[in-house]
């Protein structure tokens, strides 16, 4: 016998035939992350950054400097908007209309990026705003996004639904760097008959990203169905004010708010990897673009890779246990980076990072939708933004100081280390099962 449709009480979404564990609507979550994730492997982390520090910054230290400068800014200004958002999100059934809206401005902003040439005048300053304002619109996104998986995942699935997301995103990623290498960086003419002149093939990745983000994102946008709150309409003051009950309510949920303060400290070194990996890869060990593209594309599937396996794991021994595994990797291998004397240990330390990497956002993600109150999925999903904004902006500008200090992009490195080493203590501190427990009213 067929059931009626199901609502989550206060999304005012229904999701497709409304039942959580539709297989159509799961695919179409999914499908999400393998459309935004080539945002952060291409623009962020392996090509436009290496380009940038190289073509657009007068040279690679200054470069990496206001690399930096700009991962600093967006993560302040995702920090403070993604709460406010999100509880505005809630109290208006606006979920679909922003997360429609976060991601037509990340499409935008990509666009115009390739565009902007090296001799074009304030290039640097341009490229970098824009980057800004497509990064918010991308992390902004991800809080009505995130705060689908427990609407759209069983409880008894959430870490193997997760993982399925992340690990679709890293395919992504890797299948959009397989075409940029092959289509627009390597051959002597780029596909489409595009010009190499003043690397307008590599901008030109940012094409790519952005056709891919807007094609991909479409079925999540066909099968959600939302239902607008019957006179509500929220203010940005009362979005406030629900934001201030938000962090006070929270701390009746005393796990998730530990859970919030360790990721706030360790998701600092995952933003710094991801901000400056290529450009670690580049500067330090002097692999020029197309290296840069080889070294990205066998860390995503590894990554994929990981992300997958770690859902059945999370759904064994826990996403705490899962997310401080990973933790333990991710330092020994930051370590492993920093003193890396070849490309070989490079090489080593990358495939250990990437393969914990997507473990280790997986299973937070999972984690804190274990931990989230039924009724207040988008607000504690942009408490979850917000703990990975907050202070993110540390990690690139320490990165960024140490850098500069000793003219030393292994020095910007190894802080890198400090912030998976102090994330994973106190993670320790949180009990999974109270968390679950006191989210069930038991």
């Amino acid at each position: 016998m067929r059931e009626a449709p199901e609502t989550t009480a206060g999304l005012g979404v229904i999701v497709s035939t409304a039942r959580s564990d539709n297989g159509k609507t799961i695919a179409a979550w999914c499908l999400y992350d393998w459309a935004n994730s080539p945002f952060t492997t291409l623009v962020v982390t392996f090509v436009y950054a290496t380009y940038f520090t190289r073509a657009i910054a007068p040279n690679e230290v200054l470069g990496t400097v206001w690399w930096s400068r700009a991962a600093m800014l967006s993560a302040i200004l995702v920090a403070f908007l993604s709460p406010v958002l999100g509880a505005l999100a809630d109290r208006g059934g606006l979920r679909r209309l922003f997360l429609l809206t976060a991601t037509l401005m990340c499409i935008v902003a990509t666009t115009v990026l390739a565009y902007i040439a090296p001799g074009t005048p304030n290039a640097a300053l341009i490229a970098l705003t824009l980057l800004v304002i497509a990064n918010i619109g991308f992390e902004t996104g991800m809080v009505f996004y995130n705060s689908l998986l427990p609407a759209v995942a069983p409880p008894q699935k959430i870490g193997r639904v997760s993982g399925y997301g992340w690990a679709l995103g890293y395919l992504g990623g890797l299948t959009c760097l397989v075409l940029a290498l092959v289509g627009f960086v390597q051959p002597e003419v780029p596909w489409f008959g595009l010009s190499k002149e003043d690397g307008f093939n590599i901008r030109a990745t940012n094409l790519l990203v952005a056709v891919w983000f807007a094609l991909f994102s479409v079925p999540l946008f066909l099968v959600l169905r939302e239902e607008q709150c019957a006179g509500v309409h929220v203010t940005v003051h009362q979005a406030f004010r629900e934001l201030s009950q938000t962090f006070r309510e929270v701390r009746r949920f005393s796990e998730a708010a530990k859970f919030l303060l360790a990721r706030l400290v360790y998701n600092d070194g995952l933003v710094t990897i991801f901000a400056f990996g290529g450009i670690y890869a580049g500067g330090t060990f002097g692999m020029d673009v197309a290296e840069v593209l080889v070294f990205g594309i066998v860390l995503n599937v590894v990554a994929g890779a990981g992300a997958l396996a770690s859902g059945f794991v999370d759904d064994k021994i826990g996403g705490k246990m899962t997310v401080m595994a990973s933790l333990a990797v991710l330092a020994t291998a930051s370590a492993i980076a920093v003193w890396a004397p070849t490309r070989t240990w490079l090489w080593i330390a990358g495939i250990l990072i990437g393969i914990s990497v997507g473990a280790n956002q997986s299973a937070s993600r999972s984690l804190m939708g274990r931990f989230v109150p039924a009724e207040k999925q988008a607000k504690f999903f942009g408490l979850f933004a917000f703990s990975g904004k907050f202070t993110a902006f540390l990690g690139p500008l320490f990165f960024g100081l140490a850098t500069q200090a000793f003219d030393s992009q292994r020095v910007g490195m190894a802080t890198v280390f400090v912030f998976f080493a102090v994330g994973g203590l106190l993670l320790a501190g949180v009990d999974e099962n109270r968390g679950i427990t006191a989210v069930r009213g038991g």
